[in-house]
């Protein structure tokens, strides 16, 4: 086991090196789907091998509203909107969408498998160190781990920007004259930002009281939205525009087929946060029952709240170039305005949107900061013996959710440059994020699914099914995500650098990797201790 140097006496005491785990007790614990253990020494430790330092106090209830509010999927929907319209239009938004989310459906599955099996904090990469077995768990789980950072540490900034550029079309709405520079955004941005983080560290007692308010604003101020844009309008669109034409509305320049896959990954944008809750494994009292749960209502709820929602939408529009046109901050402000006519009636939906992001980025915040947090304690991250710290009065690893405000504070700066470099680095996401996925489903494959203990949610031999398709779309969809977002291509406006970010990320990855992890990365506790003892039990 590892051991940093002049560890503090509570960090010393939640590495438990004295109470070492055996490969019988952990069997016991997963044969009777515990999820806690008691070592020798009688201290009790969870999934992860560490004492609980976080308070485990979100219910079923909370965290389906966490799962659902950092998803936020029709209001992600609503921000994408003028860039997701090129690739056909209505049509093709409605059918990509579903793709995405048939697409997610599978890799949700596979996320919730894993998580009632190892409910643990580091999530997929975790789940990689024990799925990639002992030859290759330690180096698999770190770039596992590492990626799945990156992709989540760019979600923030992007998810910060929507309420940001909301903030400033509430403003426009009652001064239309009102020309916004990059920026007021930004300035909004920080402030959004930084008052999240505040409410993070020093309000955690709060936050699950806080997803039961974000979860009524998804569902019922989608509701309320919904049937404003289906009932106000004076002309509706016609079905034509709504469900036809995707070849008049394909403005990529691509071919029908291309351009549709292509915008599969607007709609992927809007789905694709399957394993957000599971970060938060170590604050649920019963996270392998209840963690599967929330990633289902995640893709669930998020289809049928933002279909609904795209199709009102998109039938209240009577201009769709003064949509993609639009000059404003937040061009879904441009449909409301065409459904509503009214400024006031305008700006009262995107406070609905507003509120509700906000707390999509709190918990988003949240997310992320325990993510550095499980990498820090595992000795992945520079400088851990800081950023491994927990102060358990405010139960928030205060430092490293400072360190991810501080990283999405400079991100976001970049849209004062480039426009089109922040949205490739939001739309990197996605491509990160799953195949951070996919390099813990496809050794769970390779292994025969024989180094995971079934959870109370196990697809048996379906599971062979389900994680290989899973990791075919992956790599499938992956490639045409990194296809230029137009043709022919336009290197300032229509190049699309994902594949250079992923690079970029793998490159940063390998050089501390060989600077820091190949010698001083023990890998975490769960490797070792899973391999050995708790292989085949369930059998």
């Amino acid at each position: 086991m590892h051991m940093e140097k002049k560890r503090s006496s509570s960090e010393e005491k939640s590495s438990n090196e004295g109470g070492i785990l055996t490969p019988e007790v952990l069997k016991e614990a997963a044969a009777n789907r515990q999820t806690s253990v008691v070592t020798k020494d009688g201290t009790t430790v969870n999934a992860a091998g560490y004492e609980d330092q976080l308070q485990r106090q979100y219910g079923l209830l909370s965290i389906c509203g966490l799962a659902l509010t950092i998803d936020n999927a029709w209001v992600a929907f609503a921000g994408s909107l003028s860039i997701a319209v090129l690739n056909g239009g209505p049509a093709g938004i409605l059918y990509e969408f579903i793709v995405a989310c048939i697409y997610y459906a599978f890799i949700g599955a596979s996320i919730a498998e894993l998580a009632s099996a190892i409910p643990s904090s580091g999530g997929v990469y975790h789940w990689a160190s024990v799925t990639g077995g002992q030859k290759y768990g330690r180096v698999l789980g770190f770039f596992t781990g590492w990626l799945n950072f990156f992709g989540w540490i760019f979600d923030v900034a992007s998810i910060a920007t929507i309420p940001a550029n909301v903030c400033v079309q509430m403003y426009i709405c009652f001064h239309p004259d009102f020309v916004p520079e990059p920026w007021h955004t930004y300035v909004a941005f920080l402030i959004i930002t930084w008052l999240c983080t505040a409410f993070v560290i020093f309000c955690n007692r709060l936050m699950p009281y806080l997803q039961h308010i974000g979860l009524f604003l998804v569902v019922v101020g989608g509701l309320v939205t919904i049937i404003v844009c289906a009932a106000m309008p004076a002309q509706h669109a016609t079905h034509t525009f709504v469900w036809g034409n995707f070849d008049v509305n394909n403005l990529t320049g691509w071919s029908g087929g291309v351009a549709f896959l292509t915008g599969v990954l607007n709609g992927a944008f809007t789905i694709g946060t399957p394993d957000a809750v599971t970060h938060m494994a170590e604050e649920l009292p019963n996270p392998k029952v209840d963690l599967p749960k929330a990633v289902f209502a995640q893709v669930g709820l998020g289809f049928i709240t933002t279909f609904c929602y795209a199709i009102a939408v998109f039938y209240a529009i009577n201009d769709l170039d003064a949509v993609v046109n639009s000059s404003g901050s937040f061009p879904i402000a441009e449909v409301y305005s065409q459904a509503t006519g009214s400024a006031g009636g305008t700006f009262g939906l995107l406070l609905i949107i507003f509120l509700s992001v906000m707390i999509c980025t709190v918990g988003t915040l949240m997310m992320v900061g325990r993510l550095w947090w499980v990498l820090a304690r595992d000795n992945a991250t520079p400088f851990p013996s800081i950023f491994s710290r927990v102060n358990t009065k405010l139960s928030c690893p205060v430092e490293a959710t400072v360190l991810c405000a501080v990283l999405c504070s400079g991100f976001g700066a970049i849209q004062i440059g480039s426009a089109t470099a922040f949205t490739d680095l939001v739309g990197s996401f996605i491509i990160l994020t799953t195949i951070s996925y996919f390099l813990a489903f496809f050794p769970h494959i390779l292994s025969k699914r024989q180094n995971v203990p079934p959870g109370p949610f196990w697809m048996g031999n379906w599971g062979f099914v389900i994680n290989g398709i899973a990791c075919v779309l992956i790599v499938f969809f992956n490639i045409f995500f990194c296809f230029p977002f137009g043709y022919p291509v336009d290197p300032l406006s229509l190049m699309n650098w994902n594949s250079v970010i992923l690079v970029g990320c793998l490159v940063l990855t390998t050089v501390w990797w060989f600077v820091h992890g190949q010698r001083k990365y023990p890998g975490p506790k769960l490797q070792h201790l899973y391999i050995e003892g708790l292989e085949k039990v369930g059998e």
